[in-house]
């Protein structure tokens, strides 16, 4: 599925905010092959420092904006003098070309000031939730960590863009590569475990985090299901009900797409031969890795090697 993104920027916007809403879709991009892209936007056609200094271009002009699957407005410490800019206010015409509209950080109040929240539910930062009740006495406001209301969803800061962004990632492009896309930002085996994950735990139950992190420790000699289970201090039924439950897969496809996901990687970015790749990922050759890798993503692994980036 391709994914055409927009992000508009305001002066002082949060870094670490922005950072959470793209690097999930880049896991996606990364460990599928999707047709994901996006393009940096600004008001003014002029490049937005951050809060913390850094600065940023646009990558295209506003008016040569394509109409796009998901705008993103991200908002910044200016947002009240932003929200009553007659040039900001221009921008309005980009949500009119957007499939789905995300409101984050202050870019709630920009979207309220162009009157898309009008008797509709919304959230925001936690620090102005009730001036912005008071400003804008025709918003439903929520204090959960992100609102969708119909096509526009609205959040707060960091770590609440990323659950915005692993709940629109389910809804996209399912369960399992939600769960993936979270557990790419958590390398603390106790947080993966879920002691003390907080709001940025990966999509799933305690059992499920346990049995993935068992799999993610054991991708070079892949481990039978019945010994997966019983690590987890679970029976194979109860563990395959759940990965059916919550991902929509058994879990040795799981497991095994676990596996081709990290083969993908290996192949693409480091100089390996498929020999290794294949070692390194839990198969005995790279023929039988070629051919789990044609069926699960419709190409060669060898193709992956012609396109080498770096992130």
């Amino acid at each position: 599925m391709s994914l055409k993104v927009n992000i508009l920027l305001f002066e002082k916007f949060s870094n670490m905010l922005l950072a959470c809403l793209l690097e999930p879709l880049r896991v996606v991009r990364d460990q599928t092959g999707a047709n994901i892209s996006w393009s940096i936007l600004t008001p003014k056609d002029t490049s937005v420092r951050s809060s913390s200094g850094l600065r940023l271009s646009p990558d295209i002009p506003r008016a040569d904006a394509e109409r796009c699957d998901l705008l993103m407005v991200v908002g910044g410490d200016d947002f009240r003098q932003d929200a009553a800019d007659p040039v900001s206010r221009k921008c309005v015409t980009l949500t009119k070309r957007a499939k789905t509209v995300i409101g984050a950080d202050t870019g709630a109040w920009i979207l309220a000031s162009w009157g898309l929240l009008e008797g509709r539910k919304a959230t925001l930062h936690w620090q102005t939730l009730a001036e912005f009740s008071e400003v804008f006495p025709n918003v439903e406001v929520l204090p959960d960590r992100f609102v969708r209301d119909d096509q526009i969803w609205t959040c707060g800061g960091a770590s609440t863009a990323m659950d915005l962004m692993i709940a629109l990632i389910s809804e996209l492009y399912g369960d399992a590569l939600a769960h993936d896309a979270a557990s790419m930002f958590l390398h603390d085996g106790s947080r993966f475990e879920g002691q003390g994950a907080g709001s940025m735990q990966p999509k799933g139950s305690h059992n499920l985090r346990r049995c993935t992190a068992i799999m993610a420790k054991n991708i070079e000699v892949p481990l039978s299901t019945e010994t997966i289970s019983k690590q987890a201090n679970l029976s194979v039924r109860s563990m395959s009900r759940i990965f059916v439950r919550e991902l929509g897969m058994p879990p040795q496809r799981y497991y095994q797409l676990m596996r081709l996901t990290r083969a993908r990687d290996l192949a693409a970015h480091t100089d390996l031969t498929l020999n290794e790749v294949a070692l390194r990922s839990g198969y005995s050759s790279a023929q039988s890795l070629s051919k789990a890798f044609s069926r699960q993503f419709g190409v060669s692994i060898g193709s992956t090697r012609k396109h080498k980036q770096i992130w």
